[in-house]
């Protein structure tokens, strides 16, 4: 279940706003915690499959090892340099770990989809190639939160 934005909901973006937006893009900020409870930050390639975000991370990164701990994540994809053209999105939740980890390129149908939709976005490939050092963590957002403020000037 999504919570529904409460705050800005007159810059909020449309579904298909969000869709295309996120579909755009090519780097999130992930937000994670350690067992201290100090946050961190990163930044990391995504692919947007209209339900999921989908992170391809390195399995023996800080991140990796916060998220294992401890599922919990917020992420951030935003954009614009001008204060009236900022835009973007949070989504937050708990993510999944899909597949064999660190991936190796086993046959995994959950993923064939998204290997496909992230080589051809940020490696211009029609195959994933593996390094054996990455794995694939999914995140269905629980609360999605988005601002538009290109959509100012018509209020």
């Amino acid at each position: 279940m999504t919570v529904a934005q409460r705050h800005g909901r007159r810059i909020m973006m449309t579904p298909a706003e969000l869709d295309t937006f996120l579909a755009e893009q090519r780097t999130c900020r992930v937000a994670t915690v350690s067992a201290d409870g100090r946050p961190h930050v990163s930044a990391l390639w995504f692919a947007w499959d209209g339900t999921s975000l989908w992170l391809y991370s390195l399995t023996r990164s800080r991140r990796w090892a916060e998220l294992t701990a401890r599922p919990r994540i917020a992420v951030v994809v935003d954009d614009g340099e001008e204060y009236g053209e900022l835009r973007g999105v949070e989504l937050s939740g708990t993510v999944e770990f899909v597949g064999e980890a660190p991936r190796t390129g086993e046959p995994c149908p959950e993923l064939e989809a998204v290997e496909r939709l992230f080589a051809a976005k940020n490696f211009g490939l029609d195959a994933m190639p593996h390094d054996g050092r990455h794995a694939w963590m999914r995140l269905t957002p629980q609360a999605v939160a988005s601002w538009d403020f290109r959509k100012l000037a018509a209020l």
